[in-house]
């Protein structure tokens, strides 16, 4: 997968987290019943804001909605998946923009693209998405051919830029792109007035999108050889930021102009998650709890660290009083429910406890109280199982199959500093912006 716009599981409030999987697993399945399992490797993040779009116009229906079985990436768990046209729009545009991927690889001899035979192939597959994308498009009265045009002007515009050549001359094709399939969604869901910010927002992603990939790949393309379009215009870093800083905000202003059904998930991904992109990409973003600011320098040169709830001492010191390494006075050592508690209940570490946690309790297990580990060959059995249903890989979350303590799927991606300590992960609802003050 690729695509600047990556939420974090974290920072998505459960039911927008479930919207934005919804509209991934939507993509990829319309990629597969549409043009064949191979297509669905050209599922991506960004694609997934075309159909996204639709549905933050027209609101979300049960009809909108259906459940797919267990996948792998899943965890092999099933889920309710968007389909219907925005799905299908946005894997034509998939389709066609990856198959601009593949063709400006093959001009640019990147890595095994470079020998003739894999170079034909990878132009015949490029050539079938083209045509897919296609019928595909015109299915929904999307003319793709604006897409190819604007893909086929690419390579033009790359040999005739030079130094001095504004970055938007050189990222006007890929801006084009986008440009029309944002403003097509606002036909999809019957709210034609929506087409003229959309296709404002959609000019402007897509100029952030391409600068923001140069950006990440300009040290490589430097020791390849391979052309790039800030160093053959000669733009220097805080250039490009100011230009990617100005995209941030005329998208935002463009969003305020589009009438929404449910704004709240297109609104954290276009408004929210596009501006921590540009903070990653320029390395400026510290700490993914904080916002996506980027840090402050403190008296010594490093960073200041994360804010902490009121009343917890800084992060990296210690409470008056308090030794390093040593719990607070009066607790026992890594077990607040243990005899040095004198508030625990008789099941939580004492003798003669019934499982409940004391009185009051509920029954059964503590759920944060850590099972005890796995025999060896019960382990090897948890992990077999745990390898074949690819939970190891693709879960958020698994628990060890020898050590039960709960783990981080491998692929699973967040961008959360797990020891900033601060509580800024909350759950907004990203609804009127109230929740970052970026008056967007």
């Amino acid at each position: 997968m690729f695509g600047i716009v990556r939420p974090c599981r974290h920072r998505l409030p459960e039911g927008l987290r479930a919207e934005w999987t919804a509209h991934l697993c939507g993509l990829c399945l319309a990629l597969r019943d549409g043009h064949g399992q191979l297509a669905r490797i050209v599922t991506n993040y960004d694609g997934l804001l075309v159909s996204v779009l639709t549905d933050a116009q027209a609101g979300t229906a049960a009809s909108r909605r259906r459940t797919a079985g267990p996948c792998p990436l899943r965890g092999m768990r099933t889920a309710s998946v968007a389909r219907g046209e925005g799905a299908r729009l946005a894997a034509s545009v998939s389709l066609v923009l990856a198959s601009a991927k593949i063709r400006d690889h093959i001009a640019d001899g990147d890595g095994v693209l470079r020998r003739r035979p894999l170079a034909a192939a990878a132009r015949r597959t490029a050539a079938g998405w083209d045509r897919a994308g296609a019928r595909a498009g015109g299915a929904l009265g999307f003319d793709t051919a604006l897409l190819v045009d604007a893909v086929e002007r690419q390579t033009d515009v790359e040999r005739a830029a030079g130094p001095g050549t504004p970055l938007a001359t050189v990222t006007e094709p890929t801006a084009t792109a986008t440009s029309a399939a944002f403003a097509h969604t606002a036909t999809l869901a019957g709210r034609p007035g929506n087409a003229g910010p959309l296709a404002e927002a959609g000019r402007l992603f897509g100029q952030l999108a391409h600068l923001l990939d140069a950006v990440e790949d300009r040290a490589a393309d430097a020791a390849e050889g391979a052309w790039n379009p800030l160093t053959a215009t000669g733009t220097t870093p805080a250039e490009v930021r100011k230009v990617c800083d100005e995209a941030v905000r005329g998208i935002r202003r463009a969003l305020r102009a589009v009438d929404f059904a449910d704004r709240r998930l297109a609104h954290a991904l276009l408004a929210h998650e596009v501006p921590r992109a540009v903070d990653r990409a320029f390395g400026t973003a510290a700490c993914a709890h904080s916002g996506g600011r980027a840090a402050v320098a403190g008296p010594h040169g490093d960073a200041d660290p994360p804010p902490q709830p009121y009343g917890q001492p800084p992060y990296g010191q210690q409470a008056y009083g308090q030794q390093p390494g040593r719990p607070p006075y009066g607790q026992a050592p890594n077990n607040l429910n243990g005899p040095g508690n004198p508030f625990a209940g008789a099941g939580a570490g004492g003798q003669g406890g019934d499982g409940t946690g004391g009185p009051g309790g509920s029954g059964g297990r503590d759920p944060g109280r850590q099972l005890p580990p796995r025999g060896f060959w019960a382990g090897c059995a948890a992990f077999v199982g745990l390898c074949c249903t690819c939970r190891m890989c693709c879960a958020s979350e698994y628990e060890g199959p020898w050590s039960r303590k709960k783990r981080d799927g491998c692929l699973d991606w967040c961008d959360c500093c797990s020891n900033c300590g601060c509580d800024c992960c909350s759950n907004c609802s990203c609804d009127g912006c109230d929740c970052c003050g970026c008056d967007c």
